[in-house]
């Protein structure tokens, strides 16, 4: 599709010349009926060396490729009006170039507002001071959680304050959907002040898809989704989203298991195999239960989560489980998981995650 709209956009540029010949007679055009003075064919070559460059700049997926876009839409459109009656025709690619700038310019201001609020959530991180999880830390934590954070690998190394997870995953929007959506997917996590952004571009189809961002940053949670990073669809805030955005920060600390030892998590243990954790941070609570095998592997998460944010938004259980784990930077982590809610009338596997990497502390950047 980029390579078809290239070569669309490579010859609607090159026609432009025409107008630059004709204005400076180097060659008779019978096509153009119409008089071109030797300006108006400087405009006609200005017009098509804008054009190929926003070619160019468009297969190369340079972000600031729909500022030459709407720039050269604009002046061919003129000429086109001025001399209608023999360009007229050149309209419909100036269209096809105008809704593909748009959609540019959409990718443009979303990168530009999730790259400011990626970088407000890791200037939060405060520690400087290179802290090790040791045995002495995790003392008093439920028996299972002990074996969990001994067999990942984390004791004896630092205490994790921040961390990038790139992910590939699969997603269905709806219990009715019957083909797996593909996405990619980056998050940054705080750990010493609680907060993470999540953002994913999802494919639905060559012309159509999405791009979300779920963020959890002061104790509250967000959710926005654009349709081709330019049409909002989902802008939603309030109590039970906080929650349920709190929820799946605890089912994510397997990622970061020395985030056990926070000071706003509290842990209960149920048996020997599990353990329930309780976080309270910036007026917002939430639980969800871990449950291990003997190895001490973490292998489900539960908890009790509203779907949907409106008044009458029912609790369903919703469960994280683990199909592979792999290490990175020395800590062994779930790098394959699905999410499912356990709804009234049948389990949704919505979400089919895949871990690429991970980096912890000091290898974090935006």
């Amino acid at each position: 599709m980029r390579i078809a709209l290239f070569i669309i956009i490579i010859i609607h540029g090159l026609l432009h010349i025409l107008g630059f010949v004709k204005g400076f007679s180097l060659k008779e055009i019978k096509e153009l009926t119409i008089p071109i003075s030797k300006s108006m064919g400087l405009i006609w070559l200005i017009t098509s060396i804008l054009y190929i460059a926003y070619g160019i700049l468009f297969l190369l997926n340079h972000k600031n490729a729909w500022l030459i876009g709407f720039i050269a839409v604009l002046l061919s459109q003129i000429l086109i009006i001025i001399f209608w009656k023999d360009a007229k025709f050149g309209t419909l690619p100036n269209i096809i170039v105008l809704i593909v700038s748009l959609i540019s310019y959409g990718h443009f201001n979303f990168h530009k507002l999730t790259l400011l609020e990626t970088n407000t959530i890791l200037n939060q991180s405060k520690t400087s001071k290179v802290n090790l999880l040791t045995e002495t830390r995790i003392s008093e934590l439920p028996k299972p959680v002990k074996r969990w954070l001994k067999n990942s690998g984390a004791i004896g190394k630092p205490i994790i304050t921040k961390g990038k997870v790139i992910q590939e995953a699969k997603m269905k929007m709806n219990t009715d959907q019957k083909n797996w959506l593909e996405a990619k997917a980056v998050q940054y996590s705080i750990m010493d002040t609680p907060s993470f952004i999540w953002i994913v571009d999802v494919k639905m189809n060559k012309l159509v898809n999405f791009q979300g961002r779920d963020k959890f940053y002061d104790g509250k949670g967000e959710m926005l989704i654009k349709l081709n990073a330019l049409v909002k669809v989902v802008n939603e805030k309030g109590e039970k989203l906080n929650e349920g955005t709190m929820q799946r920060y605890l089912g994510e600390m397997v990622w970061f298991p020395s985030l056990a030892v926070s000071e706003y998590i509290t842990w209960e243990q149920i048996n020997d195999s599990t353990a329930k954790a309780t976080m309270d941070y910036q007026g917002t609570k939430a639980t969800g239960t871990f449950f291990f095998n003997s190895n001490g592997d973490f292998i489900k998460f539960s908890a009790d989560r509203f779907k949907g944010n409106e008044a009458d938004s029912k609790r369903y259980e919703w469960v994280l489980t683990v199909d592979d784990y792999k290490t990175f930077e020395g800590i062994k982590v779930p790098s394959k998981m699905k999410a499912t809610w356990k709804l009234e009338n049948m389990d949704w596997n919505w979400l089919k995650l895949e871990i690429k990497d991970i980096k912890y502390n000091e290898n974090v950047l935006p």
